[in-house]
């Protein structure tokens, strides 16, 4: 009985998202009642209650939403604001009952004027309250005829709900009991501003930046309101929400949709319907722990922050306990299962003209350095040396060189089936350039014999050894006939095979004299392909081959056997170990997280014990196993950001360190099995 309830508490732990340092964060646009504050607040708490019901540990709304934001001069109503008064009463006394913390609009009296604001409510209790910095007073908006800005005040305090509350545009919030999770509020026109709160926010400590908007719409006007946001949250390394007023607004003299959009870190989270009849509230997992991370990361935050130290010693950090959220259902984020070819269509496409022209460009500025006239390139039938090739035709063809230029040279061995073999043909013809073919076959077996291999005398020992011979002849053979042809080898091994070790030191694909694909992810490559075939930059029948050569097992065919060698049988399918290597190298991420996010990416296709397993692999490969290959590889064009592993640009480390710390975090913080 005690194991089993061990086992259903670790299970819980990890599908949590705060134990990943996720925060679900919900936002919403009420329908308004303009000048109706007893009629808004029961519209808020419908949404709150989802909120509650849906985990979200906060809730946005939009600017003045307690009172309407489009209501003119009835802002200046005593009885309005009394009303708004008795609204925030209402919300606070409800919120004792509600876990996510509320942030609602609303225009309050202190002093001798009123202030257009952002209430911040948890749990029984006002935690702050937030003016509007920048006040538009052009076009369509006069806000300075009803409101002061928060530079007009220098009270830090406001009375409200018959107690005193801390009030300033240089508030935080900090959830004790999460960590990283700081949030800040800004109000619409702040962030449109040069120099937007939420920028010196960021700096102070914010993860979370928030933005209740009323934001009238206008054509186009929707786009410009997710470039701030997308550009914000880039710029702070943050994570920024933008909810701006919908439907019940007044159109007397101007329109509103309601537009509801999340970003982190220039990546678009959720998003809402827009001119919603009945809006739906949107929820958004962010993750601060990954933001966290990423800052540590960025040596320009920690100076902008240190440029700014005597500032920001004037913000003010209120501390509160968030309290555990219900359970949250599923992940609420979109989740690229190909973290390096992104789902969406054309930003696929685009990254695929950007890969292949850098691999491109990268090749012909060597060949321009060097002077060089030839290149070598061994032509397996695979997808690696297929790719290096059409890179290799396309640079000699942007530069007038002819493609007779470009050797490739096919170099069957004792697995090599004639179905690669033939595609290799098959490119090479197409592409018109000078193929050859030499086997390795005799000079393997004379090298087995001098080793006194078993393989040698006929017996089927298929060992590293009698793989490597192979191997190695044929990277000796590419160098030294690009010493006779007097040009250099073009290598062809991938940046997957390198995170995994999964290349022959110094004599086989990891060695070449200038290696195209060396930051090229192996799903990418794939991908970059059967653009290639599509975009037309190569005749019919080369474009034909290139999608055959997909269909191929990937396989080193180093040994025989009636089925073809399966490399990823060994170590793992290349889609999930790029997942790892795109969340461990660029994120830095811990396994057990990584472990999270891919069981939610993967868990329709594997089961999550596999996830597991090749995990595990991973991390002992690219740990423990591999940094030496890396410390020592030839140039090549870094392609993505996250994961280039050339010890000259981003991934540098010990050859001799351990993966134990990252074994154990993993071992410790994940269930060998999870229950359904």
């Amino acid at each position: 009985m005690a194991r089993a309830k061990a086992r259903t508490a670790q299970n819980d732990r990890f599908r949590s998202l705060t134990t990943h340092d996720l925060v679900r964060v919900g936002a919403c646009a009420p329908v308004v009642a303009p000048a109706d504050p007893a009629a808004n607040v029961q519209a808020i708490l419908k949404f709150w209650r989802e909120a509650d019901a849906e985990g979200a540990a906060v809730l946005l709304t939009p600017e003045l939403s307690l009172s309407g934001y489009a209501i003119d001069d009835l802002l200046l109503q005593d009885a309005l604001l009394d009303a708004v008064d008795a609204a925030i009463t209402e919300l606070k006394t409800a919120s004792e009952k509600l876990s996510p913390v509320l942030i609602v609009g609303a225009p309050l009296r202190q002093g001798g004027a009123l202030y257009n604001c952002a209430v911040v409510i948890h749990r029984g209790a006002v935690l702050g309250v937030v003016p509007k910095s920048f006040l538009p007073n052009y076009r369509e908006y006069y806000e300075k005829r009803h409101f002061a800005s928060a530079a007009d005040t220098e009270e830090d305090t406001i009375t409200l709900c018959g107690e005193q509350e801390a009030f300033g545009a240089n508030l935080l919030f900090s959830a004790s009991d999460v960590r990283d999770l700081t949030f800040h509020v800004e109000i619409c026109e702040d962030f449109w501003a040069p120099t937007p709160p939420s920028t010196m926010a960021a700096l102070a400590g914010a993860t979370l930046l928030l933005n209740a908007s009323a934001s009238n719409i206008t054509i186009g006007k929707s786009d410009d309101r997710k470039v701030l946001c997308d550009s914000q949250s880039r710029r702070c390394a943050a994570a920024y929400v933008f909810a701006a007023a919908g439907r019940g607004e007044s159109t007397t003299d101007l329109a509103w949709d309601g537009q509801i959009v999340a970003y982190e870190m220039g990546e678009l989270i959720a998003e809402g319907e827009r001119f919603a009849r009945e809006p739906d509230l949107v929820l958004a997992d962010v993750d601060v722990g990954r933001i966290a991370q990423e800052r540590r990361r960025l040596s320009n935050f920690r100076d902008a922050a240190a440029r700014e130290k005597e500032r920001l010693r004037e913000w003010g950090h209120i501390s509160f306990e968030l309290g555990a959220p219900k359970a949250a259902a599923g992940l609420k984020r979109p989740l690229d299962r190909l973290p390096f070819v992104p789902d969406d269509e054309t930003k696929r496409d685009q990254n695929c003209f950007e890969a292949y022209n850098i691999q491109v460009s990268g090749l012909v500025k060597r060949l321009e350095a060097t002077g060089a006239k030839r290149v070598v390139i061994g032509v397996s039938g695979g997808i690696d040396s297929t790719h290096a090739l059409i890179v290799a035709a396309r640079a000699f063809d942007l530069i007038g060189l002819p493609r007779k230029n470009i050797v490739g040279v096919t170099m069957p061995g004792f697995a090599t089936s004639e179905g690669t073999k033939q595609n290799a043909w098959a490119l090479m013809r197409a592409l018109k350039i000078d193929a050859r073919e030499v086997s390795i076959e005799p000079l393997a077996q004379l090298m087995l014999e001098e080793i006194d291999h078993p393989a040698a005398k006929g017996e089927p020992v298929y060992d590293i050894a009698y793989e490597n011979v192979q191997a190695g002849l044929r990277t000796d053979y590419l160098f030294r006939l690009a010493n006779k042809e007097g040009g250099f080898v073009i290598g062809t091994g991938d940046l997957s095979e390198l995170a995994l070790g999964w290349c022959t030191y110094g004599v086989g694909d990891h060695m070449s004299h200038y290696n195209v694909n060396a930051g090229a992810p192996k799903t990418l490559i794939q991908y970059l392909i059967r653009w290639v075939a599509a975009s037309g930059l190569f005749d019919k029948t080369a474009s034909q081959t290139l999608l055959k050569v997909l269909d191929t097992e990937i396989s080193p065919e180093l040994v025989p056997g009636d089925a073809p060698q399966s490399t990823e049988a060994v170590i793992g399918p290349y889609e999930l170990q790029d997942f790892n290597l795109y969340y461990i190298t660029r994120f830095g991420l811990k396994p057990s997280k990584v472990l999270f996010l891919a069981w939610h990416a993967w868990r329709e296709k594997y089961e999550y014990a596999e996830l597991r397993k090749w995990l595990e692999l991973f991390l002992t490969r690219f740990f423990a196993q591999s940094q030496y290959k890396r410390s020592a590889v030839p140039n090549g064009p870094k392609i993505v950001s996250g994961g280039a592993l050339s010890p000259r640009g981003d991934w540098r480390a010990p050859s001799d360190a351990s993966a134990a710390t990252w074994l154990t975090e993993l071992r410790d913080n994940t269930p060998e099995a999870l229950d359904d």
